[in-house]
């Protein structure tokens, strides 16, 4: 009997994980002002300061280090081509598992010197 309401158990705790893993919604969309590529890679210096949502696949983790978070290369489409923004992810967003070849929508700040600095991630 003992042995039955195990397997019952185990039984309906996998359906119970297996319903969560499938039934998650896919992050929010950010809403704000869309970055202009073009001006990014021409002059992104230009852009410090500002705010600016941007959404691309994730390429590579070019940097990671637990004191000071880490900074992705992110592949915007642009038309027929694709261009890549570096974005720094500070330490306080680091519970955000960033995986590679997934799309993501980032708010980011340019801070001096051009370097694009998230503010929320949201996964798409």
């Amino acid at each position: 009997m003992g042995v039955i309401l195990g397997i019952i158990a185990v039984v309906a705790a996998a359906a119970f994980a297996g319903k969560m893993v499938f039934s998650q919604k896919p992050g929010k969309t950010l809403d704000g002002t869309r970055l202009d590529m073009p001006s990014a890679v021409e002059n992104a210096n230009s852009l410090r300061g500002n705010e600016y949502v941007v959404q691309g696949r994730i390429d590579d983790q070019l940097r990671w280090d637990p004191d000071h978070g880490q900074v992705i290369s992110l592949r915007v489409e642009n038309g027929d081509s694709g261009e890549f923004l570096a974005i720094e992810i500070p330490p306080s967003l680091s519970n955000i598992n960033i995986e590679r070849e997934q799309d993501y929508a980032f708010r980011v700040r340019f801070r001096e010197g051009g370097i694009a600095v998230a503010e929320e991630i949201s996964r798409l």
